[in-house]
């Protein structure tokens, strides 16, 4: 993935990096700190862990880059790694809830109060998804990532990341419509 046509993309910097230039790792790792720190954010519910998933995420691939047979496929890696550690951290920890703070701050500050509760809830929904849906949703819909970068961090075919993105819609909805009920 390049982020403008002038600087690699990460398939080069994999290989850069292999060949021992540092400074390639530090490339990808300005391009995917912030991502996979709003991945880790929307697991793990608060600032300092989210923080903490996405560096010990970029030390893993740091340490282990040499060992991954597709280097186009870092991004897909690095998001299942903090996905997997972000979950590891849930199930060791009771869960805690998201800091409004921290999510409202990807709030646009003129939305309608009606939307920001919409999306709260919403959020608030994808959290009781079981964890391959809410892993394939969070990477196709608030990483905007292809079926096939979803299947690669899912660690699943693309028609199964479909499949699973198609059955947490599902489950959303009925989730969405039993609480407007329950009001």
């Amino acid at each position: 993935m390049a982020t403008n046509d002038s600087e690699p993309d990460d398939q080069e910097l994999v290989a850069r990096f292999r060949r021992g230039d540092g400074a390639a790792f530090d490339a990808l790792v300005r391009r995917y700190q912030r991502p996979i720190y709003w991945l880790a954010l929307r697991y793990v519910g608060n600032d300092a862990d989210a923080k903490d998933v996405a560096q010990r995420a970029l030390v893993q691939a740091f340490c282990k880059l040499r060992d991954l047979r597709d280097g186009g496929s870092f991004r897909a890696w690095v998001y299942r790694t903090a996905a997997n550690l972000s979950l590891n951290l849930v199930r060791d920890r009771k869960p805690q809830a998201p800091l409004a703070d921290d999510l409202a701050a990807r709030e646009p500050a003129v939305e309608p109060l009606i939307e920001v509760e919409t999306q709260r809830r919403l959020r608030q929904a994808v959290t009781k998804l079981p964890p391959q849906q809410r892993l394939v949703v969070e990477l196709r819909i608030y990483e905007e990532l292809p079926f096939a970068d979803v299947a690669d961090a899912a660690e699943c075919s693309e028609d199964a990341a479909k499949v699973n993105f198609h059955h947490a819609m599902k489950r959303l909805r009925a989730i969405m419509n039993d609480e407007e009920k329950a009001k």
